[in-house]
């Protein structure tokens, strides 16, 4: 048990705690030896309370003199009811936090923390308001739907966690030819494909605008309403990082009380979607700093909220910078000396592939002709990724990729000096397409002088939702559209020599499911056609990114 000796806890397993329409959820609860009563951190989890991980984490706690209770949701591991993922777990949390409050061990100051699911399922807990909530840690956050993947269906790979999270203990996701799935068309029966009846993927896939069905489940429009200190934390290379930074802005900017909106805190790391794994990610080091003791930093913030020790505040904002690969600390984010620039696009009209004559550069441009290329669903973009969903790729080479025509590419000059990139990137793209719905993509990527291309940030736009997700709207072919593509957000020194390159085409597959052209149903389309892309950046249209330059 990571040195942590057994004698220091006492374990209560098994425990059920009554809802409010009968049903009881199983937890195992653990408490410090030394005299209660405790502090108290809950981590709700639909992966099983009794893995390896939990269990270390929990004994960690109780170690240092705080109860913590790890329970199985509804419907999962020892729990009872049926799993309907977010739909219960905000009123089952509510009633778990005031069913902790009340025990003779805990002294009633609660937090709740876990990650992905249960750093989600945190900001719904909050939003019912259990009084005894204290403060929040909640990690690799998942937005709100179609932030993530906006393209009014789920990511293709999330078929893999659906059949993963079936039944009540964790599915054995190795005998799936997971490629074969992502392929299989329509979108509808993917779970049929991969031998499985799942009729929550059936229906999640059908809601392709934000209806009251995604509206329930959403809460990035309701921060006024959480008065709470939050300890966000989430990597770079989270595939859902954009949630983490977007919640830590929001509270700041809207939290209800000057209390909650002082006590907001940001920590991201060159981390993916599993926080302080390691020091690398694929093929990129980022050095002996990377890994941190992040259970001191939480101890930090939970002393002060859960006990009330005059401890040291943490820094409002504490982020790794990729490149010189150190730790910075900020009073903001983006940091006050952030500005956003133009890089502009340019080319003679053949920026296909990396061997074509596609620049970016700070000049506007002037009269120049249009990039195009052909967009063919049969065929389409690699991303660089395992095919499994719990990390959805990396800072991964995409030199290989470059080399096909369907690929536009734009390169900077090589950094003369130190170039620090810290903040939010978009991309402002004029295009036109053939087809009455299509997808333009975009990545930004670290161009190394060996020639190594890695990933920093990547985004989609889907015609359809142009203007939204409260309706879809056909495409006019032939017609530019000024598009804006959110890339997420980074934190890079561009080291002299390497470039930036910005990566233009229709697909990313399999992290986003392929648009075929058509208008058709997402969930149900089958038929494919190939549509004619075409790329503007000129006077009147200057396709531009806009970059967070720091200094």
């Amino acid at each position: 048990m990571t040195g942590i000796d057994p004698s220091q806890v006492r374990i209560l397993f098994g425990c059920e705690i009554p809802m409010r329409d009968g049903a009881r959820l199983s937890a195992d609860i653990y408490l410090p030896r030394t005299e209660g009563p405790h502090p108290t951190l809950v981590l709700l989890t639909p992966y099983v309370k009794s893995g390896r991980a939990y269990t270390e984490r929990a004994m960690g706690w109780a170690a240092d003199g705080y109860a913590f209770v790890l329970v199985d949701v509804r419907g999962r591991g020892d729990s009872a009811g049926d799993f309907l993922p977010y739909r219960h777990d905000g009123d089952d949390g509510y009633d778990v936090i005031e069913w902790v409050a009340s025990q003779p061990w805990s002294t009633g100051a609660v937090a709740s923390t876990g990650a992905s699911y249960s750093g989600r399922i945190q900001w719904l807990i909050a939003l019912r308001h259990p009084p005894h909530l204290k403060a929040m840690i909640p990690m690799v956050t998942p937005s709100d739907m179609f932030v993530e993947f906006p393209t009014g269906v789920p990511s293709p790979m999330d078929i893999c966690w659906y059949h993963m999270t079936s039944g009540r203990t964790a599915q054995d996701i190795a005998p799936v030819d997971w490629l074969k799935v992502y392929e299989h068309l329509p979108i509808l029966t993917m779970d049929q494909a991969l031998g499985r009846d799942i009729p929550r993927w059936r229906e999640v896939v059908s809601h392709q605008t934000l209806d009251s069905y995604w509206r329930e489940l959403s809460y990035q429009h309701r921060f006024s309403e959480i008065d709470l200190p939050v300890l966000h934390v989430s990597g770079w290379y989270d595939d859902e990082q954009i949630g983490t930074p977007l919640n830590f802005q929001g509270m700041v900017r809207e939290a209800p009380s000057a209390f909650a909106r002082e006590n907001q805190h940001l920590l991201m790391g060159p981390w993916g979607h599993q926080v302080n794994a390691g020091t690398r990610l694929g093929e990129v080091r980022f050095g002996a700093d990377a890994q941190i003791n992040l259970h001191a930093l939480e101890r930090q913030f939970l002393d002060r909220h859960l006990r009330g020790e005059d401890v040291p505040r943490l820094p409002a904002v504490r982020i790794f910078l990729m490149g010189e690969n150190r730790w910075l600390d900020s009073p903001s984010w983006p940091p006050p000396a952030q500005k956003s620039v133009a890089y502009y696009l340019h080319s003679a009209g053949h920026a296909q592939s990396r061997f074509g004559d596609g620049r970016l550069d700070r000049l506007p441009p002037a009269e120049e002709p249009e990039d195009t290329f052909r967009y063919d669903p049969r065929r389409p973009v690699p991303y660089l990724t395992d095919l499994v969903s719990s990390q959805i790729g990396g800072p991964d080479d995409y030199s290989v990729v470059e080399r096909r025509d369907d690929v536009l590419c734009y390169t900077s000059e090589p950094a003369a000096e130190p170039l620090d990139l810290i903040g939010g990137i978009s991309l402002v793209l004029y295009a036109a397409t053939s087809a009455v719905d299509t997808d333009f993509t975009a990545k930004l990527l670290d161009v190394w002088p060996t020639g190594f291309c890695q990933r920093l940030t990547d985004s989609i736009v889907r015609l359809r939702y142009r203007a939204g997700f409260a309706a879809a709207e056909p495409a006019q072919p032939g017609e530019v559209y000024e598009l804006t593509l959110d890339l997420w957000n980074t934190c890079l020194r561009l080291q002299p020599g390497h470039r930036l390159r910005l990566e233009i085409s229709s697909s990313a597959f399999p992290k986003y499911a392929r648009n075929l052209n058509t208008g058709e149903d997402l969930a149900t389309g089958t038929t494919i056609l190939t549509a004619d892309q075409s790329v503007f950046h000129d006077r009147l249209r200057p396709s531009h990114l806009l970059l967070p330059v720091s200094g």
